[in-house]
């Protein structure tokens, strides 16, 4: 019988090991200080929806790597919706800044390029909250704006990643059907090896019984 193990269960990478995990993680963390230094506590929605939808950006993320072991389908669902709600969120920091006459930093901005220099180090993550809390809400909002820019980007390449993946290896129904197909096929060379195998350990069989037989030796 075969030995060779057939899988359908994809193996993947943990999340918390993805970048744009990290910079989500630090959106949630920035839109929480954001709010809790500029906006109301009490008596405006904005607050609950801004941390709701940082927060469903990287819940999202994560439940979608669980989820594509099982599921490509889900995994592309969650990976969509964790972009949507970053994309919710990108519009109440541009909200924001209108709504003050705040400006919103352009690409051509002096600071822009230095802050994203610095979003797209490694130094940042060990760096943002320290720095946030000393920030004011222009330069925090404009932050808040570069990430969700990054986070969106990298959700939208990691949904054209998962989705040719889905078109080329098919869902967990084709990769069941593939991984026994797979098992049933091995099965049956290993039998048709083993059926061409028996006449010739049947003719070694009688060649040695002729051998001890001309030397007087029974069995």
């Amino acid at each position: 019988m075969p030995d060779n193990k057939q899988t359908f269960l994809p193996r993947h990478g943990h999340y918390k090991h993805l970048r744009v995990y990290g910079v989500t993680e630090a959106l949630y963390d920035l839109t929480y200080i954001f709010c809790k230094k500029f906006l109301p506590r009490y008596g405006d929605r904005t607050v609950d929806q801004m941390v709701q939808a940082a927060r469903g950006g990287k819940q999202n993320i994560a439940e979608g790597n669980q989820a594509a072991g099982t599921s490509s389908e889900t995994e592309i669902k969650l990976t969509g919706v964790a972009k949507a709600s970053l994309e919710e969120l990108l519009i109440d920091y541009e909200d924001y800044l209108r709504t003050r006459s705040l400006p919103q930093w352009s690409m051509e901005h002096p600071r822009a390029k230095r802050l994203r220099d610095w979003t797209r180090s490694e130094a940042f993550l060990e760096q943002y909250k320290e720095k946030a809390e000393r920030m004011s809400d222009e330069e925090l909002a404009n932050l808040c704006i570069t990430l969700c820019h990054q986070a969106i980007y990298m959700l939208q390449r990691l949904m054209e990643t998962q989705q040719n993946r889905f078109v080329t290896e098919g869902g967990i129904k084709e990769r069941m059907h593939a991984a026994r197909t797979g098992y049933r096929q091995a099965e049956t060379e290993e039998l048709q090896r083993l059926r061409e195998e028996n006449p010739r350990l049947r003719a070694e069989i009688a060649r040695l019984k002729a051998l001890l037989a001309a030397h007087g030796i029974s069995e």
